[in-house]
C-alpha cells in the first residue's frame, strides 16, 4: 500500500513538471513571437518610410497620367563603365516604351570616355526616337564633355545650367615614353614580334614617325571626323560657325548656347513643366535586387527618422 502511494506521488511529481515545463515554453514561445512580430512591424515601418521618402510610391501613381520620363547617365563612359551601352538603352528603352511617357529627358553628367560606346549610345536614341515617335530632350548636370557631348548630340534639344562645362569635341590618345628612364637604368629592352608594326606604341621603345603618323591619320583624325560628322547630322544649322568649335575647347552654358552646342538654360523640372508640359517627372534607373531595395529604405527610413528626431528636438518651436 505504502509502494502504491510513493508510486502515485512520483507519478504526480512527473506530470506537475511536465506541465509546468509545458506553461514556460509556451510563455517563451509567446514572447518569442512577439518580439518577432515587433521586429517585422519596426522593419516594415522604416521601410515603408525609406520607400515613401525615395519616392518609389510617387513614382507608381504618376504612371497612371502623362508624365516625362527621366533617365540619369552619370559618371565615366566605358564598356564595363557607369555609363556603358547596354546598361543605358536599356533604360532608355523603359523610359520609351512605358504608355504614359509624354516624352524623355535624359540628364548627362560625364567627362566623355569610349568613342564606342558613346556612338551605340547616340545610334540607339535616334532609334528609339523613331521607334515611339517621342521627343528627346537632353539636360546636362555639371559636365558634358567629349563622348557625353556625343550623347547629347542625339537629343531634340539640349538644355544646360550657365554653369555647366559644354563641349570637348575632340579625340584624345596618350601615353608614356620610358626609353630614357630605362637606359638610366641600364636595364636593355627585348620585344619579339611578328608583323613589323606590331610592337608601335611600346613605352620602352622609340617612337618612329611612321607610328606617329599612321595613329594620327588612321586613328585620331577619322575618330574625330566621325564625331563631327553625328553632332552635325543632328544639330545642323543650329551650330555656329566658330572655328574653334570641333578643336576640342569647352565652354560655359551661356557661351555654349552661343556657340549653338545648346538649345536654352533651364533644368530638368524647367524643361517637363514648359517644353514637354506635364508637372510630374518619374525616374528610370538601374534595377537593384530585393534585398537591395529593402537595405535602402530600411536605411533612409532610419536616417529619416534621425534627422527628425535631431531637428525637432534642437529648434525651438518644435510640436512634441
Amino acid at each position: 500500500m505504502i509502494n502504491n502511494n510513493k508510486t502515485n506521488s512520483s507519478e504526480q511529481q512527473l506530470a506537475d513538471i511536465a506541465k509546468e515545463f509545458v506553461k514556460q515554453n509556451k510563455s517563451r514561445n509567446r514572447w518569442r513571437l512577439f518580439f518577432i512580430l515587433i521586429f517585422i512591424g519596426y522593419f516594415g515601418f522604416i521601410s515603408f518610410l525609406g520607400i515613401d521618402e525615395s519616392g518609389l510610391l510617387d513614382d507608381v501613381l504618376k504612371k497612371d497620367s502623362p508624365f516625362a520620363a527621366e533617365v540619369i547617365l552619370n559618371g565615366t563612359i566605358q564598356t564595363e563603365g557607369e555609363i556603358n551601352a547596354d546598361d543605358a538603352l536599356e533604360l532608355l528603352q523603359q523610359a520609351f516604351e512605358a504608355e504614359n511617357s509624354k516624352a524623355v529627358i535624359l540628364r548627362l553628367n560625364s567627362p566623355g570616355g569610349s568613342p564606342v560606346q558613346s556612338s551605340q549610345i547616340y545610334s540607339g536614341i535616334l532609334r528609339l526616337k523613331k521607334q515611339y515617335n517621342k521627343k528627346l530632350y537632353v539636360v546636362i548636370d555639371d559636365i558634358c564633355a567629349s563622348g557625353c557631348y556625343y550623347i547629347a548630340a542625339s537629343a531634340d534639344k539640349i538644355y544646360a545650367d550657365k554653369s555647366s562645362i559644354v563641349g570637348s569635341i575632340g579625340v584624345v590618345m596618350s601615353s608614356f615614353g620610358l626609353v630614357d628612364a630605362i637606359n638610366k637604368l641600364g636595364i636593355e629592352r627585348r620585344l619579339y614580334v611578328s608583323g613589323e608594326h606590331k610592337g608601335m606604341m611600346d613605352p620602352f621603345s622609340n617612337e618612329d614617325e611612321f607610328t606617329v603618323s599612321h595613329i594620327q591619320e588612321n586613328i585620331i583624325q577619322k575618330s574625330h571626323k566621325i564625331f563631327i560628322d553625328a553632332v552635325k547630322h543632328t544639330r545642323g544649322d543650329k551650330l555656329s560657325q566658330n572655328t574653334d568649335l570641333f578643336s576640342g575647347l569647352i565652354w560655359l552654358g551661356e557661351e555654349a548656347l552661343e556657340l549653338g552646342l545648346i538649345d536654352g538654360i533651364a533644368d530638368a523640372n524647367t524643361v517637363a513643366t514648359t517644353v514637354i508640359g506635364v508637372s510630374e517627372r518619374v525616374i528610370y534607373e538601374q534595377e537593384k535586387t530585393i534585398l537591395e531595395q529593402i537595405t535602402e529604405a530600411s536605411s533612409k527610413g532610419i536616417a529619416l527618422v534621425l534627422r527628425n528626431e535631431i531637428f525637432s528636438n534642437n529648434f525651438p518651436g518644435h510640436i512634441k
